[in-house]
């Protein structure tokens, strides 16, 4: 196995501001009590900021170190990709097509199966849309009306809502984690999804037997018969992308495609003008602000700490623990999920984590897409089991205080099973996909 060889001197002082960034974010957010208080990329600066203090290169070679690692390949790559992706969700939400997911499940789902109904509602709402907390704000208050008005477990579906969230969100194409780990990694988004549904879906398949299960007693006379009215057509745009995701079509393709669909579908509907489309896409644009400057001034600050010998101190400890292929990818797994522990945020826990995931996965010859899908993986589990994270809290928030934390999560079985069934996986197969090199 070939050693990599160290640029800088490891020094854990240059890990000074990345701690700055992290500590900044989670110290607002704890005050605050809302980790979405102090925007992303303000508290990124305050990181680079201290670099700029700290680092004794002249101004203008960490000008210039700041604007490589802004201007990386990979990281222009994956903010051009959250543009189109913004673009899309948003011409899809003005169309109605995520009223149409839900409006069309939840017709055909009897009482008996409403637990594994909105987990694969929410599944795929989240796999179309990108977005774990879009399927919660979208499902969350019908959630709680259906447990109001039958004899339906608020918990057990708020657990259901969670993971079925979680799981679509893992493997979406247009979500921002699956863009971060992709693009950190230097793999096709169509590879990490084959890859990733092979651990996944077992997952899903014991947690919707388990639903299925729980939801044998229920009664269907006691709940009100509701009419849902939807269009099925207005769902094909998020068919089409998840189709030519699937086929390798190229990603900035796909999305292009996706976009053009749902906007000649909006004006055949007359949901919007042709002029009004171009407006709403440029509002999808301006969504995606704050993800995009976030990339671009995070690779900027890990090319000011990279340099100064901070990434290299984080690899040569980390190797310390690593002996074999098994350990390195938990060792890439529990590296993200530490991160994102500290910042409750898996998108920028992924963006930290994946240069160093990048080298150990290299290093120790490992599937790139393999280690792309065990960061977006741990990043997900981790999100979706904080306390203090964006999921957790809304779905607590719309339940009213008729559930608590531990009711949630001790009925998310999809990402207790999900973590069971990653940790097998590596374990058992750690060489099966192993790049030849």
């Amino acid at each position: 196995m070939a050693k990599r060889i160290l640029h800088n001197t490891p020094k854990f002082s240059a890990l000074i501001p990345l701690f700055v960034f992290v500590f900044t974010f989670l110290g607002v957010g704890i005050y605050q009590d809302d980790f979405y208080a102090l925007p992303s990329p303000i508290a990124v600066i305050g990181g680079i900021i201290v670099a700029f203090i700290m680092f004794k290169d002249a101004i203008a070679s960490k000008i210039k170190t700041l604007l490589e690692g802004c201007g990386d390949d990979k990281i222009l790559t994956m903010c051009l990709i959250y543009l189109l992706a913004g673009a899309f969700a948003a011409i899809t939400n003005a169309t109605g097509s995520v009223d149409a997911i839900v409006n069309m499940g939840l017709d055909y789902i009897a009482i008996q199966y409403i637990y594994v109904g909105i987990f694969i509602i929410a599944g795929f709402l989240s796999v179309s849309t990108g977005t774990s907390v879009g399927a919660i704000v979208a499902l969350g208050p019908i959630v709680v009306s259906f447990a109001d008005k039958s004899t339906a477990d608020l918990a057990i579906l708020c657990g259901a809502l969670l993971g079925g969230s979680m799981f679509g969100d893992n493997l979406s194409v247009i979500s921002d984690t699956t863009i971060a780990a992709t693009q950190s990694l230097g793999c096709k988004m169509s590879d990490k999804f084959k890859q990733n549904i092979k651990i996944a879906i077992p997952a899903a398949v014991f947690t919707i037997v388990v639903l299925i299960f729980q939801g044998l007693n229920l009664k269907t006379e006691q709940i009100q018969t509701v009419a849902y009215s939807y269009e099925i057509i207005k769902i094909m745009p998020y068919v089409l992308v998840i189709v030519l995701s699937i086929i390798g079509v190229n990603v900035f393709v796909t999305l292009l495609i996706g976009a053009v669909s749902a906007a000649a579908l909006g004006i055949i509907y007359n949901d919007f003008t042709w002029l009004q489309a171009t407006k709403i896409s440029y509002e999808g644009f301006t969504n995606m602000t704050e993800i995009f400057l976030l990339s671009l001034l995070t690779g900027g600050l890990a090319a000011l700490v990279a340099k100064q010998g901070g990434i290299d101190f984080i690899l040569v400890n980390i190797k310390k623990l690593i002996k074999n292929k098994t350990s390195a990818q938990l060792g890439i797994a529990t590296l993200v999920s530490s991160i994102n522990m500290a910042i409750a945020n898996n998108t920028v826990s992924i963006i930290i984590a994946g240069p160093i995931g990048k080298t150990i996965n290299d290093e120790y010859q490992l599937d790139n897409k393999q280690t792309a899908s065990i960061l977006d993986i741990f990043s997900c589990i981790t999100q979706g089991l904080l306390p203090y994270g964006a999921q957790v809290l809304m779905i607590l928030s719309f339940s009213k205080g008729k559930i608590d934390y531990l009711d949630l999560v001790s009925n998310t079985w999809y990402l207790l099973l999900l973590f069971i069934y990653t940790i097998l996986y590596i374990s058992v197969c750690p060489l099966k996909y192993s790049k030849k090199l």
